[in-house]
């Protein structure tokens, strides 16, 4: 079969840049259906519209008139100038999203900027100091469910460390008909709501799911092992650059080619397992920075992070599945050497079910559910609430259990994959070039990721975001470490704004630098950050509803004179 793509398949696949090479990059398309807009003025423009997912249409809201948003395209060096106009009914906002940046530019109304009012225009101005794969989304209210985000990709000043002859951006969602309001309200009434996935007796009389014992020491501590998704498969449609499964995306290649594949989970409140059956993943970029190149078959991309992979796809269609990580339902695309072709989509895999490492058991046997010692010798309560193995946390309703034996977990791939070979950790990560600062730590902290999910109540140490008296302080340029403890039954990702850091999984000054870190199900994450990024810095969850319950500080970063 002839390797070659006539010109209308090169458009399909947005390989038109090989066409018009003299367009800058900004101008040539990358992905089929998805617009690009650069150069020195930009202009964006926030409404409502019709969004076609599967044969339906659905309201949403969209930047340029699409959804996604276009790939904003900058480089480095650059100053970036963009003009943003809502015209919506409603203010909005956008927060470039792991860009380093003034804290005047970042986009966060009521912290950054007054946010932007119904048809008013706001300008965005900053230098652009790095390179790799981000993206853009509203922080107002619940918008980004309803389509308000977009990719956003910043070319090298020099070589690209990671050479490729295409790339496709492939920005994966979740996509509901309920509004999201009525989505937060139903969580409210009932934390479980959207699961379908619960064990029944039929289960129980099949042998599949937790034994009888097991099931009755999870009803006493009033949680759930299949509750892994808030919001699931029940409600979402997943989309790959804003298309669901059935409209069948696809993007194009010529055999023979590396092609760079760049990830952007999107979503307001799914983790995507992501794999190509049959086809391998070389992970060059995690969170827009360059890593040592590792060869996976399979990743877990939490909420608000990006991957770059390069894969090398021979003459044949392949699937691309973004599978969520409850396995209610996957996000599906396709790569393929001629439009129209198509390979076997994968059923769903088994549900998977929290253990006791997601309780925050660590490695304790069974029996030991309900009455573990604590550090200090108390026994653990029916709800874990033993308050002495964290000091620091408020003891308020929020606060539903805390993790006994919080473990490290940093060396396991995420729920669903621990018996996936070839799946990626955090800790097969390294930085490609030696970390901008070494120094030691000079001080350290402990924040507990807390939650109530009968109340769907959700807070950092106790405490939401409209309950918190003061911010966590940190003097500009300080070094400190970091530690996240999650004391949840649900995996959080952590975002920092205006800052990378960090993680601690010892590479030394190699450590893979992050801005968005997933803390697994009663586990820990350590990190390095240097406080170097003058201003208020929102930090927060980044599942939006749990964000919107109270899972967010402030952090503020002010000279020594000033702290």
């Amino acid at each position: 079969m002839s390797a070659r793509l006539d010109r209308r398949s090169l458009l399909f696949a947005g390989g038109a840049a090989a066409l018009f090479p003299w367009l800058p990059a900004w101008a040539q398309p990358v992905s089929a259906g998805l617009p690009a807009v650069g150069g020195d003025d930009i202009r964006l423009t926030i409404a409502r519209q019709m969004l076609h997912v599967d044969g339906k249409m659905r309201h949403a809201i969209g930047i340029n008139g699409t959804v996604p948003g276009p790939l904003v395209r900058l480089k480095e060096g650059q100053t970036a100038r963009i003009h943003v106009t809502n015209e919506l009914d409603e203010d909005s906002s956008i927060h470039w999203h792991g860009l380093i940046l003034p804290f005047q530019m970042d986009g966060v109304p009521g912290l950054s900027f007054p946010g932007i009012a119904p048809g008013k225009t706001f300008t965005y101005e900053f230098p652009v100091r790095q390179a790799g794969t981000y993206w853009y989304h509203s922080h107002s209210g619940l918008q980004e469910q309803l389509g308000h985000y977009g990719p956003l990709v910043i070319d090298p000043a020099g070589d690209d460390p990671a050479p490729h002859d295409r790339e496709h951006v492939v920005v994966l969602s979740d996509f509901s008909a309920l509004h999201p309001h009525v989505i937060f309200k139903k969580l409210k009434q009932m934390g479980g709501y959207f699961n379908r996935q619960k064990q029944t007796l039929a289960d129980l009389l099949s042998g599949e799911g937790q034994p009888l014992g097991e099931r009755a020491a999870w009803g006493a501590m009033r949680m759930d092992p299949t509750d892994i998704s808030d919001v699931t498969g029940s409600t979402y449609s997943y989309l790959v650059n804003g298309h669901g499964p059935a409209d069948n995306w696809t993007a194009l290649f010529a055999p023979g080619e590396r092609v760079r594949l760049r990830f952007v989970n999107a979503s307001a409140m799914t983790t995507f397992n992501v794999r190509i059956p049959g086809l391998k993943m070389t992970v060059v970029q995690a969170d827009g920075q360059d890593v040592r190149p590792v060869p996976v078959d399979e990743l877990q991309i939490a909420v608000a992070e990006t991957y770059d992979v390069i894969v090398s796809p021979e003459d044949r269609a392949y699937t691309l599945v973004g599978e969520s990580v409850d396995r209610s339902g996957m996000a599906r695309a396709t790569l393929a050497p001629r439009a129209g072709m198509a390979a076997p989509v994968p059923p769903l895999r088994p549900r998977p079910l929290a253990t006791m490492k997601d309780m925050g058991m660590g490695g304790m046997d069974h029996g030991a559910m309900g009455h573990a010692p604590s550090e200090g010798g108390a026994k653990m309560d029916h709800r874990m609430r033993d308050l002495s193995l964290a000091p620091t946390v408020a003891d308020t309703p929020t606060v539903q259990s805390i993790s006994p034996m919080p473990m490290d977990r940093t060396g396991e791939p995420g729920q669903g994959l621990e018996d996936v070979p070839g799946a990626l950790t955090y800790r097969d990560l390294a930085a490609l070039h030696r970390n901008p600062d070494t120094r030691a730590p000079t001080r350290r902290m402990h924040i507990h990721l807390t939650g109530n999910m009968e109340r769907y109540m959700w807070a950092f140490d106790g405490v939401k975001l409209n309950e918190v008296k003061e911010p966590i302080p940190f003097t500009q340029g300080e070094r400190v470490r970091v530690t996240l403890v999650n004391d949840t039954m649900m995996a959080h990702p952590i975002h920092l704004h205006g800052h990378f850091f960090e993680l601690v999984t010892g590479k030394g000054d190699h450590a893979p630098r992050k801005h968005t870190v997933n803390v697994q199900p009663g586990g820990t994450v350590t990190f390095d950050l240097t406080a170097d990024a003058y201003g208020d810095w929102a930090f927060h969850c980044h599942l939006l509803y749990h964000m919107h319950a109270g899972m967010m500080q402030v952090v503020t970063v002010r000279p020594e004179e000033a702290a």
